[in-house]
């Protein structure tokens, strides 16, 4: 067997390569040895594995054929738009060099490039759709709400580096930028302390390659739906050491909702250059930028049941806008040492504007048609700046090869909001055109509402809010993992973090909340035990900490909230980990969080939540040719004491992700590609009292390569044209409908 791919070529023969390949170096590897030698210029590397293993029940050492794996400066682990498919047998997230997924005692999905483009999506939120275990809680294009586990993750990293996510900033990001999304569920407390208990999303950078490659790709459809994506690589010196890479993108839609005008904007530069043979310094700019025109969806009725209206029908003005622009400077130095240890270092620096200003539905619509609007507008600015290093070793232990790492890390996050709240329009000033009983089409009175400046401070009846938000954190922290016997891997390690939260609230005299802790140390554990070649038992036990921004009778912030997992499951490798699948169960408790005090204006950090739940799901690719995302998910929430959390309402208890995909070789069909999925869920409500039933959602998708260069494809989404609500909120606002039944078309020439 001569194969030419991922660096874990098999889940039991050398499914430990995961942080060796890094050097030139004799260890033994599943109960046999492994020797690699290395190729490079400093451009590439070419790894040689030989390996002698012996089968899982023991038995003697056979000789496996040479393996060559080829990898990039990350990591030494090929990116998922060079393997192809929808299956990678390893990720990065809630780690710091790659593991194989079997070897993470936690959830976690990869959802790689080829996956992403079967699909067309060009937002994390409406990646988080269709993934397995992830909830989206939809709001503007790009401005969605995305959960796990019921809770909101509010972070996203770049190769690992984070920075604040939240919809009312408009900081989901697109997605052209990168290689692969890596979601892990639950709290991740040891390398991300002050992270939600959801878990992490991390996002993986497309990264300069060593020979010239491109692709030009539009996409047309529905509702004037148009995107432009350039895409160029390659080295930029003669010997390759230096290499570049620009990706540019133009999205301009309509939308659905009448008026609905969205335009997103991506720029990103990277440059790699390799200092000598083991190092290597990383450069990267990414600039995006949004103008939409923002939708709060629909009120109800006054009695509280969803309106049957017009799926178009928009609950806005014309001057309704939303407008953001961030910018990410990420710089990175490895360095490969010749005993197999990997170092790095990294930072993000990250900047944010926002600006808003839009109406909206208030109450719920009365026996007359009329209801009252509200609006609001904002200023954001944040920056934040995020640093990490670390060094992972490989090392010989009882005959087998275990790991550690160690390293410190250090984030500021400070966000300058201001905000204000009012009500817009009197009940009597917006009605529906025609009697609610007759099904009203019109929202005339809102879309002729005049131009109102929320901000203005002058303005009656204004509410001005101006806040500091700050987050300040440092942190140490190791992790060993140990073989003690060739099936068995004892995963341990902890955190301690000092850190700083503080809000400012401007106004004649300032008020300042703060709350420090200096010692914070955060446990972790888990075992990995391999039943078969292909099976492995798993446990862990992970916490996370939360500063919290409500205040306590003396004006100072809560304690953090603090999150604690129990996860145990079954993972499954199959095909030279092309297929990967996951048995789970879980239960999530979360203590401190803020909870009313009856008759006060203060909170009390004395809330308790337990969530528990199970997953299955199976990703990858099951032959050359076929492709398979599928997942289902049950989740059972309580809140032991404290207030209603009205999140946990709106996360159904059951959810079904599909979507598959075949490419046809050879005969009539050579060529096409043929994919189709359902997304699908049983009802849920607000804590509002707006029940939305269940639904199911059909999509397909068709493609065909004209030449090795030029493919095109077509998308069909909602393909029954199923008309549901997929979010709901109060009788005045978050009332969100579904797309209805659209196309889109698009056409790909690679260079």
């Amino acid at each position: 067997m001569n194969q030419t791919g991922k660096f874990c070529p098999g889940a039991g023969e050398v499914r430990y390569l995961t942080s060796l390949l890094a050097g030139a170096v004799l260890l033994p590897v599943a109960g046999g040895v492994w020797a690699a030698e290395q190729q490079g210029d400093g451009a590439a590397t070419t790894t040689t594995v030989t390996t002698t293993t012996a089968t899982a029940s023991g038995g003697d050492g056979s000789r496996l054929d040479t393996i060559t794996v080829e990898g990039n400066r990350l990591y030494d682990m090929l990116p998922s738009e060079q393997t192809g498919g929808y299956g990678v047998d390893a990720a990065t997230v809630g780690t710091k060099t790659p593991a194989a997924l079997r070897d993470i005692p936690q959830s976690i999905s990869v959802v790689t490039r080829e996956a992403i483009e079967d699909q067309n999506f060009d937002t994390l939120d409406e990646l988080a759709k269709r993934t397995p275990g992830v909830r989206v809680l939809s709001n503007d294009d790009g401005r969605s709400s995305i959960y796990s586990r019921g809770y909101e993750y509010d972070e996203y990293n770049i190769d690992g580096l984070p920075a604040p996510m939240a919809s009312i900033n408009g900081t989901v990001p697109n997605l052209s930028a990168f290689d692969r999304v890596e979601i892990m569920r639950g709290p991740s407390g040891l390398f991300n302390s002050t992270s939600e208990m959801g878990g992490i999303v991390n996002l993986v950078r497309k990264r300069p390659t060593d020979e010239f490659q491109g692709h030009v790709t539009g996409r047309y459809g529905s509702w004037d739906q148009n995107y432009v994506e350039t895409d160029l690589s390659g080295p930029i010196n003669a010997d390759g050491s230096v290499r570049g890479r620009l990706v540019i993108d133009n999205s301009d839609t309509n939308g659905f909702v009448d008026r609905n005008d969205n335009t997103h904007q991506t720029f990103y530069g990277a440059l790699d250059v390799d200092l000598d043979e083991a190092t290597t310094l990383s450069l990267a700019y990414l600039r995006q930028h949004k103008d939409i025109t923002v939708n709060n969806g629909l009120p109800t009725g006054a009695d509280g049941n969803l309106l049957d209206i017009k799926r178009s029908t928009f609950a806005g003005a014309d001057w309704n806008r939303f407008e953001m622009q961030s910018n990410d400077y990420i710089a990175e130095l490895t360095h490969q040492f010749d005993n197999g240890g990997y170092g790095r270092f990294g930072a993000r620096y990250s900047d944010r504007q926002a600006n808003y200003n839009y109406i909206f539905g208030g109450t719920g619509v009365d026996a007359n048609g009329g209801f009252d609007a509200r609006g609001t507008g904002g200023d954001i600015d944040q920056q934040s700046l995020s640093m990490d290093a670390s060094y992972s070793q490989p090392f010989d232990a009882l005959g087998n090869v275990s790991e550690f790492v160690v390293g410190t890390d250090y984030k500021r996050y400070e966000t300058d909001t201001v905000r204000s709240a009012v009500s817009a329009k009197g009940r009597n000033g917006v009605y529906f055109n025609d009697g609610l009983g007759d099904g009203p089409t019109s929202f005339d009175g809102i879309r002729n509402i005049t131009e109102i400046d929320f901000l203005d401070p002058d303005r009656r009846g204004a509410r001005i809010s101006d806040q500091l938000e700050t987050l300040e954190e440092y942190g140490l922290y190791s992790k060993l993992t140990f073989r003690p016997i060739q099936d068995l891997a004892l995963i341990g390690g902890a955190r301690l973090s000092s850190y700083q939260a503080r809000v400012t609230t401007h106004g004649n005299n300032d008020v300042v909340s703060s709350r420090s802790d200096d010692g914070k140390v955060t446990p972790y554990g888990g075992l990995v035990y391999d039943l078969d070649r292909h099976h492995s038992l798993y446990a862990s036990y992970s916490e996370v900490f939360k500063p919290q921004t409500q205040t306590d009778a003396n004006n100072d912030l809560l304690k953090a909230r603090e999150g604690t997992q129990y996860e145990v499951g079954i993972k499954g490798s199959y095909f030279n980990g092309d297929l990967n699948a996951r048995m789970s169960a879980f239960r999530l408790y979360d203590e401190n969080y803020a909870a009313s005090v009856t008759g006060q204006n203060y909170s009390a950090d004395t809330g308790k939540r337990r969530i528990q739940g199970a997953e299955l799901e199976l990703t990858g690719s099951i032959t050359d040719q076929w492709d398979v995302i599928a997942g289902y998910t049950y989740l059972d929430t309580e809140v032991k004491d404290g207030d209603e959390e009205a999140t946990f309402l709106l996360m159904p208890h059951n959810m079904v992700n599909l979507w598959t995909q075949y490419g046809f070789e050879g005969g009539a069909l050579d060529g096409f590609r043929i994919g189709g999925g359902v997304t699908a869920m049983d009802g849920f409500h607000s804590s509002q009292g707006v029940e939305a039933p269940g639904y199911a959602v059909v999509d397909a998708m068709v493609g065909y390569d004209f030449t090795p260069n030029l493919s095109g494809q077509l998308n069909f989404n909602n393909i029954l044209d199923k008309k549901y609500y997929e979010r709901v909120g109060s009788t005045g606002t978050f009332n969100m409908y579904g797309a209805p039944s659209n196309v889109v078309a698009s056409l790909r020439y690679d260079f």
